[in-house]
């Protein structure tokens, strides 16, 4: 559970996206540099990657991230950010695709909150506003 000022959240979204025309273009260099692009856009807002595949044609990613940022949010910011410097670094890029991705991404929630703990932190909520407990 992560906590910020008035709020105590828990959000992880999968993320799918698909290179243009399914081109199977992220393999070798690019695939690499492509991981190390997407941890660092993690990185710069303080999101935790959970998991990461990338295959030839596509992206599958697991991030957790909080309510500021929406599930489009989070999506365009990954695709935009790679594809500005995939396409800067691979020559190979700009001359085989019009764009990197594909208008389109499938974004979903991950997991599900019990009932018990909705149940705690309304119970808890007074007690942890006056004493501030650390968990919300």
């Amino acid at each position: 559970m992560r906590n910020s000022p008035g709020a105590a959240y828990e959000l992880e979204y999968h993320v799918v996206w698909c290179s243009k025309y399914r081109r199977p273009v992220l393999a070798g260099r690019v695939k690499v540099r492509l991981e190390e692009l997407i941890r660092a856009k993690a990185d710069e807002h303080g999101w935790e990657i959970m998991a990461l595949e990338v295959m030839p044609d596509h992206v599958r990613l697991s991030v957790k991230a909080c309510p500021k940022s929406s599930p489009s949010y989070v999506a365009n910011q990954f695709k935009a950010f790679t594809s500005h410097h995939l396409r800067a670094e691979f020559s190979h890029l700009r001359t085989r695709l019009p764009t990197l991705w594909s208008r389109s991404y499938f974004v979903a929630t991950v997991g599900a909150v019990s009932a018990e703990t909705v149940q705690w932190y309304i119970e808890t909520q007074y007690e942890r506003m006056h004493k501030g407990s650390g968990r919300a």
